[in-house]
């Protein structure tokens, strides 16, 4: 837990320092706004990555059984929720400022576009979610466990294709549209890059570490 910790704290200052003071090209279109890159899609990584982890965990506990198994895969899942929020919420400020910036603030389409990618991040969110309202419905523990776990495992296969294949075949004004990457490299220069693989890093490690701190509470808890 120590290293994660050290890891996030150090990536995470470095990004927030030479996000907001190297003097880096900004990208057309994007303005000032191109430094939420190095959190908005960060944070998305570290839902995948959290994910990935409940995905296992939950997996581990249909073939061994063991509770700390689906201890941390709820743990996980509850980690992989919180970053997915951040993720939905700082691209809706971002298209706020971007795609809807002549709209006024009363206007519902200036905070949500309807935009496929963003709609499909929600309901992949909310279905994800649904975890939690599974688990909460089963009073019996092995067979809560048990139902979470399988739960689990297809609403993060479903995650992916949701997100990523289904906004891509049906295009939009998110980057990243019509099967062209988010970024492509004459998009972003290379000091963008450099940033933006410490800000990757740094909030994956940050996931992982609020994880691990959420499985000792966890035990505390039911101790």
């Amino acid at each position: 837990m120590r290293t994660s910790g050290i890891i996030a704290t150090i990536a995470i200052t470095a990004v927030l320092i030479l996000g907001f003071k190297l003097p880096l090209p900004q990208v057309p279109g994007l303005g000032w706004t191109d430094r939420n890159l190095f959190f908005h899609v960060p944070m998305w990584f570290s839902m995948y990555a959290l994910m990935g982890i409940s995905f296992y965990w939950s997996a581990q506990y249909l073939l061994k059984l063991q509770p700390e198994a689906d201890r941390r895969a709820r743990e996980a899942a509850w980690t992989s929720v919180f970053f997915g929020i951040l993720g939905l919420a700082t691209g809706i400020l971002w298209s706020r400022v971007t795609w809807a910036e002549a709209l006024p603030d009363t206007d519902f389409n200036a905070w949500w576009g309807w935009d496929p990618k963003q709609t499909f991040a929600l309901i992949a969110l909310l279905m994800y979610g649904a975890y939690f309202v599974l688990r909460a419905s089963t009073k019996e523990e092995r067979l809560r466990a048990r139902l979470a776990a399988v739960y689990n495992i297809i609403a993060t296969i479903l995650v992916l294709p949701l997100t990523f294949f289904l906004p891509r075949y049906l295009g939009g004004l998110h980057p990243g549209a019509e099967g062209t990457p988010a970024f492509r490299t004459e998009d972003i220069s290379p000091l963008h890059r450099v940033v933006f693989y410490i800000a990757a890093v740094g909030f994956i490690a940050l996931g992982v570490w609020l994880w691990q701190i959420r499985i000792r509470l966890a035990r505390l808890s039911e101790e």
